[in-house]
Parts: structure tokens; C-alpha cells; sequence
């Protein structure tokens, strides 16, 4: 009970100095905002380029290839594929994006053929608004992703024009792969015709393969059957070109791992300051306090809880605000046709209130172990 009331008495504290106490729970909000959308960031480029449970797919572009404007493939090169031991089907894709560079706001379409649309995006895909029979009946139908959706205001029976292609939505769809929410699944046809290479040339095929066949064996395969054609294929695992085009994300995300520990330690500082500041301004009263009888690891307590106050507080406004800034933005980072989606999740959320307790409290101990220690002579007389 003495426990609670000193808790109670550090809650009147920080509402004694309201314009003290706010400073502070806006610098530690905007401190925890910044860690909280670098963690997002980090979190979802780990889980984008995570191997996923389920059948292995391999991506056949063309040699040499770094964008998708230069991977041009025969779409004829699926029959020799799917002969090839342990291929379980080829499916030719065109992909055409409006920015081929890295970019935050990218639209990428992919077209695939009509009957591959459910094997393609697998059993977690849902469709969210619209359908796909829609879909299939309109040839310059299009299937968005949540992500991209919500970025661009777009709902079902809407038209809009990127990439040099105007589509219509039929659809808006979810799915487990990082990469369906941030596209736009057109029909293959429809988007060779809105291409320059025109019908029969793809960007590449996809290729899910048979249980228990070796990925590098296949992928070895491929390439060699094609290696003295005019044009040459290169094959990899999928996450295994994914890891490769987001060179350029992983260099500036393992730059923000420093601005990250960066916040976190300003954070850390300044609830320090604030909490130390507070108890050499309250000198007398922790004073008077122990003449009345409280021990001094209760007015350590006090100061303790403060300082948690704070970081709480603080934590709680800056984790929120970035969740919601990154659900409502539909942040995605693009690179080569290929998209990173920034989702907060409930890890992300707990990780950031941990710390932010963590910070209080760290934060409190100084200034907790000043008001415990102080002897009564010299804090009546105003010295520390």
C-alpha cells in the first residue's frame, strides 16, 4: 500500500510541472517514433527476404539482367522449362514499373496468365473488395494489392494510368507474400500489347518446383539449357533475387540502425535531465518528507516512478503515432520491380514499450539514489 501511495505522489509530481512534463513526453514520443518506424523498416525487409515455409519457387530472368525493362524472354521458353526433372509448372510473368530505381512510391504491374492467378499468389490470398471473376472477364482488369490501394486512393471500379498503362480495378486483394500487397496483376496479354516488346516476350517465369527437388540442381538446369540461346537465362531462388535488388534498401537501413541507438540515447538523456533537474528543485520537500517519517528508498521510489511515468507516457504517444503514420502511409520501398512494404507489427509495439520502460527507469536511478541519500540538515538548508 505505501508502494502505491508513493506511486500516486510521482504521478502528482509530473502533473505539478505541466509544461515541464509535456517537453519531455514529446522528445521521448518523437525519440520513440523514430525507433519504432526503423524497427518497422528493418523488421519487414527481414521478413520480405525470409525463406517462407511451403514449395520453393525459382525466378528465371535473363542474364545480366538489373532492371525489368532490360529481362526480355521468349515466352515460348516455358514449354522446355516445365520438361526440365523436378519443375512442377513455368509461369511467364511481364512486369513493367513506372520507376525502375529505388524509390518510395513505385507501381509495379505483373502480368500473368488468367488460370495462374490463384497459383501464383498461393492459398493465403484474399480478396478484399471486388472479385476474380471480374477480373478475368475484363482484359485491362487489374488486381491491386492492399498497400497499394490505400497509398494511391483507389477502390474497385476506379481506372488510373501508370507505367504508361491504364487499368481497371477489379479487385483489391491481401496475401501473406510482402510482395502482392505493393502490385497490380493485370493480364499477361493486355500488358504485352501495352508494351514496346509487344506479345510473346516476358520479363520472366516463375517456377514453383516438385517436392523434394534440389533448388540449385534445377536452377543449374535451366540456365544450362538455355546458355547457347540468343538470349540466356540466369535462375535463382526467389528470395535469392529479392536479397540481391534490395542492395540498395539494406545499405540505407543498416544506416539507420545508428540514427536508431542515436535516438535512443537522446531519449535516455533527457528524461535523466528532466527527472534530476526535479529532484534538486524539490530538495526541501524530499526534506520534510523524511522528518515526517518516509525512509529514503521511498522517495527513491518516488523518483523512480517518475522517471517511468515519463518514459510511458512518452513511448506510448511516439510507438502509436508511428504505427499509425506507417499503416495509414503504406510506406513501400521499391527497387528493380520489387517492393518492400513497412507494416508495424505487435512485436514492434511491445519492443518499444519495453524500452521506454526501460528508459525510465534507467533514467531514474540517478536522480533516485540523490533523493534517497540526501542528509536532512543539508537539504533543509537547500544543498544537495
Amino acid at each position: 500500500m505505501r508502494l502505491l501511495a508513493i506511486s500516486v505522489l510521482a504521478w502528482k509530481q509530473v502533473r505539478r510541472h505541466p509544461t515541464r512534463s509535456l517537453l519531455t513526453v514529446l522528445g521521448v514520443a518523437t525519440g520513440m517514433f523514430l525507433f519504432a518506424a526503423i524497427e518497422t523498416v528493418q523488421g519487414s525487409l527481414d521478413r520480405a527476404t525470409r525463406e517462407r515455409s511451403g514449395a520453393v519457387r525459382l525466378v528465371v530472368y535473363r542474364e545480366n539482367r538489373f532492371c525489368p525493362f532490360t529481362s526480355q524472354l521468349p515466352d515460348h521458353y516455358r514449354r522446355r522449362i516445365a520438361e526440365i526433372p523436378g519443375v512442377a509448372a513455368a509461369i511467364p510473368i511481364k512486369v513493367m514499373v513506372n520507376n525502375c530505381s529505388t524509390s518510395l512510391d513505385v507501381v509495379t504491374f505483373r502480368g500473368l496468365p488468367v488460370d495462374q492467378i490463384e497459383r501464383m499468389l498461393g492459398p493465403s490470398l484474399q480478396v478484399l473488395e471486388g472479385d476474380l471473376a471480374s477480373w478475368r472477364r475484363r482484359s485491362d482488369a487489374v488486381l491491386l494489392g492492399e498497400v497499394l490501394a490505400r497509398r494511391r486512393g483507389l477502390a474497385v471500379g476506379d481506372s488510373f494510368e501508370a507505367a504508361g498503362v491504364t487499368v481497371h480495378v477489379a479487385g483489391i486483394i491481401a496475401s501473406d507474400d510482402p510482395q502482392t500487397r505493393n502490385l497490380g496483376y493485370t493480364h499477361l496479354d493486355f500488358l504485352q500489347r501495352s508494351s514496346p516488346a509487344g506479345l510473346g516476350v516476358v520479363t520472366q517465369f516463375t517456377v514453383p518446383l516438385e517436392s523434394g527437388a534440389e533448388a540449385d540442381a534445377v536452377a543449374a538446369a535451366i540456365d544450362a539449357a538455355f546458355a547457347d540461346d540468343t538470349e540466356p537465362t540466369a535462375t535463382r531462388p526467389e528470395q535469392a533475387f529479392l536479397l540481391q535488388s534490395a542492395g540498395d534498401m539494406l545499405a540505407l537501413i543498416r544506416f539507420t540502425r545508428s540514427v536508431s541507438i542515436a535516438a535512443v540515447l537522446a531519449v535516455l538523456a533527457l528524461v535523466a535531465n528532466t527527472v534530476l533537474l526535479a529532484v534538486r528543485g524539490r530538495i526541501k520537500e524530499h526534506a520534510i518528507l523524511q522528518t515526517l517519517g518516509f525512509p529514503g528508498w521511498m522517495q527513491g521510489w518516488m523518483v523512480l516512478v517518475e522517471g517511468i511515468l515519463l518514459g510511458l507516457f512518452g513511448g506510448v504517444v511516439g510507438i502509436v503515432a508511428a504505427a499509425a503514420v506507417m499503416h495509414v502511409g503504406g510506406f513501400a520501398l521499391s527497387s528493380e520491380g520489387l517492393s518492400i512494404v513497412f507494416e508495424p507489427t505487435v512485436t514492434v509495439v511491445i519492443q518499444g514499450m519495453g524500452l521506454a520502460l526501460a528508459i525510465g527507469l534507467i533514467a531514474g536511478l540517478v536522480p533516485a539514489w540523490i533523493a534517497g541519500r540526501a542528509p536532512i540538515v543539508t537539504a533543509l538548508r537547500g544543498g544537495g
